[in-house]
């Protein structure tokens, strides 16, 4: 199952604090059609039925079953440029 770093965990904290639902709010992996090659991250209210949830720190990732697939064995890092643009980067996963 996909892991978060303290630095994703805390981004996607703040990301979702001033959602509606703050306390289901979280980021959403999903896969573009069936096809592995391109996933994208947004916003969530909640889940998807089909979801797999990961939660750390008080954040969550809803993934869409592709996208739990494909970062099941990685981890998900953030950063913060100059500005303050938060990105996120996928990793793999350090035992």
């Amino acid at each position: 199952m996909l892991t978060l770093t303290a630095n994703a965990a805390q981004a996607i904290r703040d990301l979702t604090a001033t959602a509606p639902e703050p306390a289901q709010s979280g980021i959403r992996i999903s896969s573009e059609g069936e096809s592995a090659n391109a996933l994208t991250l947004s916003l969530a209210t909640a889940p998807e039925p089909a979801d797999a949830i990961v939660e750390s720190e008080g954040a969550r990732v809803y993934l869409d079953p592709v996208a739990a697939t494909v970062l099941d064995d990685k981890s998900l890092d953030a950063g913060a440029d100059d500005q303050g643009s938060v990105s996120f980067l996928v990793t793999e996963r350090t035992t």
